[in-house]
């Protein structure tokens, strides 16, 4: 009984299939085959089904698909043949063409290849060496006390840290001074989102600030190798500084911009004690690092007492860009009520 119902299975599926699996080149063989399975009805089920597999597999019928219109299809052991870009490049080429995002080639104005991705051509400039050093804001407010006894406070470890050496110091300074540019410009584009209104050019500014003192970081770690100490305390000194600036800014914008503006001051008496020790020769006068040669615009063979004299430059420009913010603040108004000073570094 079990074979007999099992080669009736066999012939009903096979009649069933036929228009759909088989070519009609292949309809009398199908028919011929069915005859010849229906008779061997007192062999075991395994036994015709092994038959039709040894029969399919002799080539007796093909699948009705566009393979059995004379298309070849690709063995398992063939791999798809990579692209001319894929080929030359590793597939990353083939990546920013399908997105559309295609490295781009600069030069500089001699035609040589221009090394820096942080940074282009355009964003470097010539540093104002005629600004003034000397300016100082007198405190006449509480915060403005508040602001400048908090960073003659934060000096005092600094200067028993780091002592004489300028290198390292500068590395840390460069660190905390990029903070308060980005929290200012992230505070001030969420408000101008949140208001629906414009921030005056103000949130430019701030982030132009941030990314010139990173910038200063870059320089410096170039000259300065700090230890893995130091690092350990930039990591801390960055994280305590960020948060407790956040906090200080959202409460208090007035008293964020005045401390930031003694910060700078303090920086530029912090080159100036630096210049002073390449002058006496305890600090070597090395060659500029490549980097700080492109980003201000200096000369081939500028020294490292040239970059300090741009980069305390940048410092009185901070200086002069924060204490003037906090008197707009001082007079009730908001940062947008005055043009920005963009590219003011």
């Amino acid at each position: 009984m079990m074979s007999r119902g099992g080669a009736k299975l066999a012939s009903s599926l096979l009649k069933t299939a036929r228009p759909r699996l088989f070519s009609t080149a292949t309809t009398s063989t199908i028919r011929s085959m069915s005859h010849e399975t229906t008779s061997h009805i007192l062999k075991p089920v395994a036994a015709d089904f092994a038959s039709m597999n040894t029969w399919i597999s002799s080539g007796g019928m093909r699948f009705a698909s566009t393979a059995s219109l004379g298309e070849k299809t690709p063995s398992q052991d063939e791999k798809p043949k990579k692209t001319e870009d894929e080929s030359s490049t590793g597939g990353d080429k083939g990546i920013d063409s399908y997105w559309g995002v295609e490295p781009s080639k600069i030069t500089k104005e001699d035609g040589t290849e221009w090394k820096w991705n942080c940074f282009r051509p355009w964003e470097t400039y010539k540093a104002d060496m005629t600004i003034d050093l000397s300016k100082h804001h007198v405190p006449t407010t509480f915060l403005d006390r508040l602001a400048y006894w908090t960073v003659k406070s934060l000096r005092w470890p600094t200067d028993l840290f780091f002592q004489r050496r300028y290198g390292c110091r500068a590395m840390m300074l460069e660190t905390v001074a990029a903070v308060p540019g980005m929290v200012g410009g992230m505070l001030l584009h969420f408000k101008s989102l949140r208001r629906f209104e414009q921030s005056g050019g103000w949130i430019k500014a701030l982030l132009e600030e941030a990314e010139n003192e990173r910038m200063h970081l870059m320089t410096f770690m170039e000259v300065a190798k700090p230890k893995w100490y130091e690092r350990a305390l930039v990591i801390t000194v960055q994280g305590v500084f960020f948060n407790a600036y956040f906090l200080g800014y959202i409460i208090s914008p007035k008293f964020a911009h005045r401390m930031v503006g003694y910060l700078e001051e303090e920086a530029i008496h912090s080159y100036t004690e630096f210049l002073k020790e390449l002058d006496k020769g305890n600090i070597d006068n090395v060659p500029a690092p490549a980097i700080a040669i492109d980003y201000w615009r200096l000369p081939a063979n500028a020294t490292l007492r040239d970059v300090v004299m741009v980069v305390r430059a940048d410092e009185a420009h901070h200086r002069d860009v924060n204490h003037f913010a906090s008197d707009i603040h001082y007079q009730g108004r908001e940062l947008k009520e005055a043009p920005a000073p963009v590219g003011y570094h």
